[in-house]
């Protein structure tokens, strides 16, 4: 095994997201022909702890446009790693951070970094022959996580009529992935014949969840019930909720409350909940749905709340942080310091870094914290994160509806890995049986 082999070219491109938007392709070439892609993830909303993407501004694709970010990959970020040793993810990881020289990653770019950091990931398993999932993750590489799969899409990334950002499934108990995958597929294609034989619209959103016009939670959550025993399913023996609130978009800072605009334009009055009436709200859903996991309930500042909320709700359903933590080692240590939370959704676009995202996953799972893997609301064909949830044994991954290949890919992939486990796991039983009994 060669432990030193060079960096010897960087190069980037802009190219589109799943929706339509730019975004950066990133190739690290090492040895001779060695060469490794990435596509980096974006987001519809970032957290303000988020590492900052850097965005061109200009009057391409309405200010959109990665140019800049591009041009920082090839002429400084280049310049400053070739000849870097492309197995020394750490030490990649730091020059990055130290040609960026901020605290946000705002000069170069999270973008730009994140490109750089994945494809040279990519470039030094393909120069091993090996799967990511096992360079990174080595012998310990061997479960395939839970989907949590999004069937109804509102905020920003489905329906404007929607208050709530995601409505997700999962299933539960013991299943192989490729049946994990059955069940959520059917319940999500049952849901939407549901949809339109009701006369509703089966149009979806960013990430492949059906995109509804209402403000009634329970009608929602209600319609799910319906389109998981239209597939032979058990609400809550089979299958179960999950959602996304991403409370911070939904949080008004000068009145202290949580604004819900479509249930208040349903309702014709407006609804506003304080930190204790959303409490009080997700132990009523979770008491009339087997609601399981809840994302960002509370606003990313609002420490004391989701402290409360853990110690009322977190017994019963795993509440993640999402823009709370933002894959930030800093604010996930204040979480468990305090007692905030139970999960953590780890995106390597908040962290700008693989090596950060690792080390956040680290520190989750040593807190007892669970771990979802999770997309970004722009997505491409990369699969970078199926893997990085088998590396390091994350409980979920997050990564859309069975609709739209953004999303597919990432499932497509895991059930390729699923495969390969399988075939790994016989060959050492072959050879311990062999070993045992060399004469039949």
């Amino acid at each position: 095994m060669e432990q030193n082999l060079p960096i010897r070219d960087i190069y980037a491109r802009e190219i589109l997201d799943s929706r339509g938007i730019p975004t950066l392709e990133t190739e690290v070439l090492a040895g001779e022909d060695i060469v490794g892609t990435a596509a980096v993830p974006a987001e519809a909303y970032a957290g303000k702890y988020e590492a900052t993407e850097l965005r061109d501004g200009d009057e391409r694709y309405d200010g959109k446009g990665v140019e800049q970010a591009v041009e920082n990959v090839n002429s400084l970020i280049a310049p400053a790693l070739i000849g870097m040793n492309v197995f020394d993810q750490e030490g990649i990881d730091r020059a990055l951070i130290k040609a960026d020289g901020t605290r946000d990653k705002s000069g170069l770019g999270a973008n730009a970094i994140l490109g750089v950091s994945m494809a040279a990931v990519h470039t030094a398993a393909a120069a091993l022959k090996m799967p990511l999932y096992r360079y990174l993750g080595g012998v310990r590489a061997a479960k395939i996580p839970v989907p949590v799969m999004n069937v109804m899409g509102g905020g920003t990334h489905g329906s404007p009529g929607m208050d709530i950002q995601e409505y997700m499934i999962m299933p539960a108990g013991g299943h192989t992935f490729r049946e994990m995958l059955r069940m959520c597929a059917e319940v999500y294609h049952q849901l939407g014949n549901l949809l339109r034989e009701r006369g509703m619209s089966a149009a979806v959103g960013d990430e492949g969840g059906f995109a509804q016009n209402t403000g009634n939670v329970r009608e929602v959550l209600r319609m799910i019930r319906d389109g998981v025993e239209r597939a032979g399913l058990s609400l809550g023996r089979d299958i179960q909720i999950a959602l996304d609130l991403a409370a911070s978009q939904l949080y008004d800072s000068g009145r202290g409350l949580y604004v819900f605009p479509c249930e208040s334009r349903q309702t014709g009055r407006e609804i506003t909940r304080s930190t204790e009436e959303m409490t009080d709200w997700l132990e009523g859903l979770a008491s009339e749905f087997p609601i399981c996991a809840v994302i960002d309930p509370l606003d990313q500042d609002d420490w004391t709340g989701w402290q409360k909320m853990t110690e009322r709700l977190g017994k019963r359903i795993q509440l993640a942080g999402d823009s709370l933590f933002a894959t930030n080692t800093e604010r996930l240590k204040l979480g468990i310091d305090s007692g905030a939370a139970n999960g953590i959704l780890i995106k390597v676009g908040q962290a700008g870094t693989l090596t950060e995202a690792f080390g956040a996953i680290r520190m989750a799972q040593n807190a007892g914290y669970q771990v979802i893997i999770s997309q970004g609301a722009g997505e491409t064909e990369d699969t970078t994160i199926a893997d990085m949830a088998v590396a390091f044994n994350a409980e979920m991954i997050r990564t859309g509806a069975p609709c739209r290949s953004e999303r597919v890919a990432k499932y497509n992939r895991l059930l390729r890995i699923e495969e390969s486990l399988e075939r790994e796991k016989m060959s050492a039983m072959v050879k311990e049986n062999i070993t045992v009994h060399p004469h039949g």
